[in-house]
């Protein structure tokens, strides 16, 4: 038995509250986000006002101090966050991807541990898993417990998280590893590297390990750790990540065009052959407005269909089949190709309704697609096209790994 299948759920009004919250700290966050963006800074105070605000420990059981809501709802959480701030909406979709990682390949023990421990002590969750180079961190058995070595040149959330979910080679084989690092982990170097175009906000760069122990019952699940087959349940965790994704891509597209509306009614001025006085009032205005905001209601909701799907294989539990877990990974997989599309047409031609003058540094309105193009490219969306074409029209399943 695991924790999902007996908990008590959120009551009706919770999720509808929850939402509410996270549009107030949205808004907080958007009315400083492209200062900080500039300052490239450690995001230590957004996730204090995520944890003062009961955002982290949301999808914890009622009866352990959580809120009880399923992953599709948190998901949706994300996207509000994501209306104010890119980077935060990042760091909480993680959050919430690997707050889920115990239960797909823990014990239940394990399980049932870490969610009593997230909902009592509000911890923030950081990883150290990008898939690409996963042999670069390597466990060796020693004693009774382990030693982890290696590096990564990606991570989120790495040095401000209070837990770690780490992927590692265990004798060949990928195993999952839980840790706590609050007050600092022995061996565990964060080499703060991270100066891209995008996504500045992040805790993101390369992580340097030198024989930090790693103890027995920080390594997922039972012995031996190594040589079984992950069931199509297990293999849900990409879906979870990909969900994450979609959602904070739609948020900073609702946002993004949020701030351009409201620019656009204070401060654009009409093109001079329109035959308008007012901007509002430009023909060809009103049209990309319509275009635009068309497309991103159609990906939201194209979205919340993929987090329905994805919640259903999860409410099946261990018994998925493996053709459950395909059309749920797809259905996830069409929002992400949608999404990514709608979310970089949306960021870019938002000045198409503003004008030049929307450009000026201070307002910071190209941080959208900077963020967008930066995240983008964490997996190639015609990938995710190929893998939605190869189930519709051969039944191929997406062959399991942590980007599919």
């Amino acid at each position: 038995m695991t924790i999902t299948t007996e908990r008590r759920t959120a009551d009706k009004q919770t999720f509808p509250d929850l939402l509410a919250v996270a549009d107030r700290v949205a808004e907080r966050l958007r009315q400083t986000a492209a200062e900080r963006d500039r300052a490239n800074a450690t995001p230590r105070a957004e996730i204090e006002l995520l944890r003062d605000n009961d955002l982290l420990q949301v999808q914890e059981p009622v009866e352990y101090g959580g809120s009880g809501l399923d992953f599709a709802q948190a998901s949706q959480i994300t996207r509000r966050i994501a209306r104010g701030d890119t980077s935060i909406a990042h760091l909480l979709g993680y959050h919430y991807a690997q707050t889920r990682v115990a239960t797909l390949f823990g014990t239940p023990a394990q399980a049932e541990a870490q969610s009593r421990r997230n909902a009592a002590e509000k911890l923030f969750w950081g990883g150290i898993q990008n898939p690409r180079g996963s042999s670069g961190l390597v466990l060796t058995r020693d004693g009774d417990g382990f030693l982890l070595n290696g590096s990564r040149t990606f991570a989120s959330g790495a040095s401000t998280g209070d837990q770690l979910s780490v992927t590692a080679l265990l004798d060949g084989s990928q195993v999952f590893l839980s840790l706590d690092t609050r007050g600092g982990r022995q061996g565990f170097t964060f080499l703060d590297d991270w100066d891209n175009i995008g996504q500045r906000l992040t805790d993101s760069g390369g992580v340097r390990v030198v024989d930090a122990r790693i103890a027995h019952h920080e390594v997922l699940g039972a012995e031996p750790f190594t040589g079984g087959t992950l069931s199509p349940y297990q293999t849900l965790i990409t879906p979870h990540w990909q969900l994450a994704f979609v959602n904070f891509y739609i948020g900073t597209a609702e946002g993004a065009l949020t701030e351009a509306l409201n620019w656009t009614r204070d401060r654009a001025t009409p093109w001079e052959s329109s035959g308008v006085d007012r901007a509002t009032d430009d023909p060809y205005i009103l049209q990309t407005v319509g275009e635009l905001v068309s497309q991103v209601r159609a990906a939201a909701l194209l979205a919340d269909r993929a987090g329905d799907a994805l919640q259903a294989a999860v409410d099946i539990g261990p018994d998925l089949t493996g053709d459950q877990r395909a059309d749920a990974a797809i259905a996830v997989y069409e929002a992400k190709y949608l999404a990514t599309e709608v979310g970089l047409q949306t960021a870019s031609r938002l000045f198409e309704i503003q004008g030049a003058r929307a450009t000026t540094t201070a307002y910071g309105f190209d941080r959208h697609w900077r963020n967008l193009r930066t995240h983008t490219l964490h997996d190639p969306v015609s990938y995710k096209a190929r893998e939605v074409g190869d189930w519709v029209l051969n039944r191929r399943r997406p062959e399991f790994s942590l980007y599919r």
